[in-house]
């Protein structure tokens, strides 16, 4: 297999979790019970010792390649979507490996439950805010360019008269709505949620 199948087939489980994770972030809308409550149902499938470890590998193989078939690409992209591919994959690469990091410290050195409060705690909390909103507004963007791009590629089908440029527009305008949507649920000026002290803590409150 060359680089470009290698990424491909692990990207493919990649996906799956991440269409679960952002399934399970918009019920972030309806508060921290809804989405903590969504999060332990998904947890039986991907907390399991196979998936996870399937889950991992992927990361590292996307890591790897995304890194490497960037720097194969960078000097050849000559259309809009050629270029939201390659930086959103760059993106992205960074996205997995801090975020993954962030989990496994979070799980196994601080012995916290990396949950919805986990993820929000920076959010919502001055000065790091300034940080993680675009930090996470740009990793769901970067996740739908990156699957919009692809969709450029492939797609050569008018879809109910709609050209495949204008799909591929309206991938990338839903992608940037759904971002808006997950940081205003996950944003507690506008919910008013409670962040429990020991998830203030990472932030050095």
């Amino acid at each position: 297999m060359n680089l470009k199948k290698i990424h491909y087939t692990s990207a493919f489980f990649l996906f799956i979790f991440i269409c679960l994770h952002l399934w399970n972030h918009s019920f972030g809308i309806l508060g921290g019970s809804a989405h903590v409550q969504i999060m332990s149902q998904l947890r039986v499938l991907y907390r399991n010792a196979i998936f996870e470890s399937i889950l991992i590998l992927s990361v590292v193989v996307q890591i790897y390649t995304g890194f490497r078939l960037f720097f194969r690409k960078r000097k050849n992209q000559k259309t809009f979507y050629e270029k939201i591919q390659n930086w959103s994959g760059l993106y992205l690469s960074f996205f997995f490996l801090n975020h993954l990091g962030a989990v496994f410290v979070g799980r196994w050195v601080l012995d916290l439950d990396t949950n919805f409060f986990f993820g929000i705690a920076g959010l919502n909390l001055f000065p790091w805010n300034l940080f993680f909103i675009p930090y996470y507004f740009l990793a769901i963007v970067s996740f739908f360019g990156h699957l919009a791009s692809i969709h450029n590629q492939k797609m050569q089908k008018y879809v109910l008269g709609v050209s495949p440029l204008t799909q591929t527009h309206f991938i990338l305008g839903i992608g940037i709505l759904f971002s808006f949507y997950i940081i205003f649920g996950f944003t507690n000026q506008f919910q008013g949620y409670e962040i429990p002290l020991e998830y203030q803590f990472l932030m050095g409150r």
